[in-house]
C-alpha cells in the first residue's frame, strides 16, 4: 500500500515550491521604492524647517524671560538699567551711573540667543519703554526668514 502523502518525492516538491514563491519581484520592489520616495518628498521639507522654527521659538521665550527679569529689576530699583549698563545689570551690580541702591541679581547668567549671539537691549527702546532683541541667525540687524530680528515688540 502506497500512501500519497508518504511519498518520498512529495516533501521535496513542497519545499521547492515554497522556495520558488519566496521573495519579491523587481516590479514590487520598485513600487515600494517609488512610494517611499513620494512620502520622503512630502515629509522632508516639513521636517527640515523644524530646527529653525525651534530656534525662533526659543529666542522668543528667552526674550520674554529677560523682559520679566527687567521688570523685577525695575521693581527693586525704580528704573530699568540704562542702555549703557545693558543686560549685564541683571547679573552683576552696575558700576556706571545711575548705580542702583537696592540691586539684586535677577538672573543667574545672561543667556545667548539660539545662534550663539548676545541679546541686544535698549532703554528707552524704539518700540516701547525698553527693547530686547536678537539679530537672528546672521547676527546682523534686519534680514528675512531665519535672519530676521526677533524682539519683544513682535516679529
Amino acid at each position: 500500500m502506497n500512501l500519497p502523502c508518504l511519498s518520498p518525492n512529495r516533501p521535496a516538491l513542497r519545499a521547492h515550491e515554497r522556495h520558488a514563491q519566496a521573495g519579491f519581484t523587481l516590479i514590487e520592489i520598485m513600487v515600494v521604492m517609488i512610494i517611499i520616495g513620494i512620502l520622503a518628498a512630502l515629509v522632508v521639507p516639513r521636517v527640515m524647517d523644524r530646527p529653525d522654527q525651534a530656534r525662533r521659538i526659543a529666542a522668543r521665550q528667552d526674550i520674554a524671560s529677560i523682559v520679566q527679569a527687567l521688570k523685577l529689576y525695575r521693581l527693586d530699583n525704580g528704573r530699568y538699567p540704562t542702555t549703557e549698563q545693558g543686560l549685564s545689570a541683571l547679573v552683576a551690580k552696575p558700576s556706571a551711573e545711575p548705580v542702583p541702591n537696592n540691586w539684586k541679581a535677577c538672573l543667574d547668567q545672561l543667556p545667548k540667543d539660539p545662534w550663539g549671539h548676545p541679546y541686544q537691549y535698549a532703554s528707552p527702546g524704539q518700540h516701547g519703554e525698553l527693547d530686547v532683541w536678537s539679530f537672528g541667525a546672521d547676527g546682523k540687524a534686519g534680514g528675512e526668514g531665519n535672519d530676521a530680528d526677533i524682539g519683544n515688540w513682535g516679529s
